[in-house]
């Protein structure tokens, strides 16, 4: 198989720009994230995703201190070791 060295260079271009855009991609969502000594925080949307909860059974966790939080410029953030540590405690108490 031959390909003319102009359209290897347009095929090469085309993929150089894929890869910018999925560095691109990739920065974004790494932003996305607050690290607090090299552990990751994440907001009530984040936790209500992870978790597939309503907002109001994230707040009885919080008044109910089953999940520590962390008031950061007026915003509510989460450690994800504290949320994975919410639903080891979960599975344990269905367990026993």
């Amino acid at each position: 198989m031959n390909i003319e060295r102009t359209e290897f260079i347009a095929w090469m271009e085309r993929i150089m720009e894929r890869f910018d855009l999925l560095k691109e991609h990739i920065i974004s969502k790494q932003s996305k994230y607050i690290e607090i000594d090299g552990e990751q925080l994440l907001d009530n949307q984040d936790v209500l995703q992870l978790l597939k909860i309503s907002s109001r059974s994230l707040q009885r966790y919080r008044t109910d201190k089953k999940l520590p939080y962390y008031t950061i410029s007026g915003k509510l953030y989460y450690k994800l070791s504290d949320v994975h540590q919410l639903i080891r405690n979960s599975l344990n108490s269905k367990i026993t």
